[in-house]
C-alpha cells in the first residue's frame, strides 16, 4: 500500500470528474459531504433491471456499477460555489482488470484470492490523498499483488500527468 498526496487538486478534480480517465473503475462506494453528507452505494440493485436491460447495459456479471455511470451524479454532488468539507471515492478494479493486474504481478494469488484491488481517494482539510489496497480472501504472505498495484497506479499517474508526492 502507498499513500500519496496529489499536489494540484484544480487539475485532478477536473480529470476525475470531468474527463473518462477513472471511466474503467468501478465505484462500490462514495461519500461527499458539503451542506449534507451525500453516500452513493455503487452495488447494482438488482430489482431495478430486468435481466434483459442488465444484459443490454453489459452489466450482467457486474455486482458493482463502473464509475463512469456514476461520474455525473457525482460531479453534480461536488460542484458549485463551495469546495466540499470531505469526500471519499473507493475505486475498484473491474474482475477482468484485476485478472490481468493478477497475470501481470506473477504471483501465485489467483481472482479467488482476492477480493479487490482499491484506489481510496479521499479530500479533508484541503488535502487530496490517494491510497492503494487490495482487499484478500486468503491470508497471504507474499506481497508481489501489492508492489505490482503500487507501481502500476505511479505509472497510471505519471501517464495522465497527475501530481503528486509520497506520504
Amino acid at each position: 500500500m502507498i499513500a500519496l498526496k496529489l499536489t494540484d487538486v484544480k487539475t485532478f478534480m477536473n480529470q476525475l470528474l470531468c474527463s473518462e480517465i477513472f471511466d474503467n473503475f468501478l465505484l462500490p462506494e462514495a461519500s461527499i459531504t458539503k451542506d449534507a453528507t451525500f453516500t452513493i452505494d455503487g452495488h447494482i440493485n438488482d430489482s431495478f433491471y430486468s435481466s434483459e436491460e442488465r444484459s443490454e447495459q453489459g452489466l450482467s456479471n457486474q455486482q458493482i456499477l463502473p464509475y463512469a455511470r456514476l461520474r455525473p451524479i457525482c460531479y453534480q454532488f461536488i460542484r458549485g460555489t463551495h469546495t466540499p468539507v470531505h469526500f471519499k471515492f473507493i475505486l475498484m478494479l473491474s474482475p477482468d482488470n484485476m485478472s490481468n493486474t493478477l497475470a501481470r504481478s506473477q504471483s501465485h494469488l489467483t481472482a479467488n484470492d482476492v477480493k479487490g484491488i482499491f484506489i481510496n481517494i479521499n479530500f479533508l482539510n484541503g488535502q487530496l490523498t490517494l491510497t492503494t489496497g487490495i482487499s484478500y480472501v486468503v491470508f497471504t504472505t507474499d506481497h508481489t499483488l501489492d508492489h505490482e498495484w503500487d507501481s502500476m497506479i505511479q505509472k497510471f499517474l505519471n501517464k495522465y500527468a497527475i501530481s503528486y508526492e509520497e506520504l
